[in-house]
């Protein structure tokens, strides 16, 4: 009783090898795509509260412009801070904060009517080499 072999042929092995290759690529390049913007959220979300921070504390200080300013820390009303370019940010006595690549500008617009009410816009603007500019406004009214 003879039993024949049955196996695979070279073409075929061939053939199975370069389709496992096709599909082993595809699966590196969604990984390595995957890795290389896997940090992107985190500095987006640490550029916003840097913004955050800035606007905050530009927000807390006076409307009217009040004598002196000089330095930061020194810093009395928003007129002050128009201007301001931090690389990298810091806190508001100057101390950096530990986030290096980040650059932080302000611009604070002339007094305009809001409603009725004088204003000022305020816009912080976080630059990162990664990923496109956050810029956060707002208004500081005059009552």
């Amino acid at each position: 009783m003879m039993h024949s072999q049955r196996g695979v042929t070279l073409i075929e092995l061939v053939i199975s090898m370069v389709i496992i290759g096709i599909a082993v690529v595809g699966i590196l390049k969604v990984m390595e795509v995957t890795t290389r913007h896997s940090a992107d959220p985190m500095i987006q979300h640490q550029a916003v509260a840097v913004a955050e921070a800035y606007l905050e504390e530009i927000l807390t200080k006076s409307y009217s412009v009040q004598p002196g300013s000089g330095s930061r820390d020194n810093f009395d009303d928003v007129a002050d801070y128009d201007g301001l370019t931090d690389s990298p940010p810091t806190d508001q006595n100057g101390n950096a904060i530990g986030l290096i690549g980040y650059t932080v500008t302000v611009d604070v617009g002339a007094p305009a009517a809001l409603d009725g009410v004088m204003a000022r816009r305020i816009d912080v603007t976080v630059t990162h080499s990664t990923l496109v500019d956050i810029t956060l406004t707002g208004y500081r009214t005059s009552y």
